[in-house]
């Protein structure tokens, strides 16, 4: 088995935006973990997804709900559908660590959501920890930090 480079990494990370930037919701589905995590922190340097709030904390079965309502034919308040848009920097490599298959990548970037004639922008970092299956990366948890996190929020439709 051949080990996983850095470009690898970075390569992912590209590809996971431009999954969901096109709507490949199943497919973003697929690169995820049984039991991965997204996570969205409600406060700066928040260290503690289960007894603090947070504005998403989400397993998988939570997951495939919003991509089954993202995807459904009778889902009202998406007609028409959102869309999105990440505009991303170079990931960061914080841990290359091929012997235990375990990598974490940093990547700030500006989101983009946008539903009529309604838009937004978020400015986050992202933070993936990812692990290596059966050869493949695979999405273990996905932390989204927003720059101003400590705001009042509309919905969030999608996912930076």
């Amino acid at each position: 088995m051949s080990d996983i480079s850095k470009d690898d990494l970075i390569d992912f990370i590209y590809a996971e935006a431009r999954m969901l930037d096109e709507g490949h919701y199943d497919d973003w589905l697929k690169l995820w973990i049984p039991d991965g995590h997204y996570w969205m922190p409600l406060d700066y340097k928040q260290d503690d997804p289960l007894f603090v709030t947070s504005l998403m904390y989400e397993d998988m079965f939570m997951l495939k709900l919003r991509v089954e309502r993202l995807n459904g034919a009778r889902t009202f308040s998406q007609k028409p559908k959102s869309r999105c848009h990440h505009v991303i920097q170079r990931p960061f490599v914080d841990k290359l660590d091929n012997k235990e298959g375990h990598y974490v990548t940093n990547t700030s970037m500006h989101y983009v959501e946008t539903r009529l004639d309604e838009q937004f922008l978020l400015a986050l970092t992202a933070t993936h920890e990812l692990k290596r299956i059966k050869g493949s990366l695979r999405i273990a948890n996905k932390r989204v930090d927003l720059l101003n996190s400590d705001a009042a929020f509309g919905n969030i439709q999608l996912l930076p």
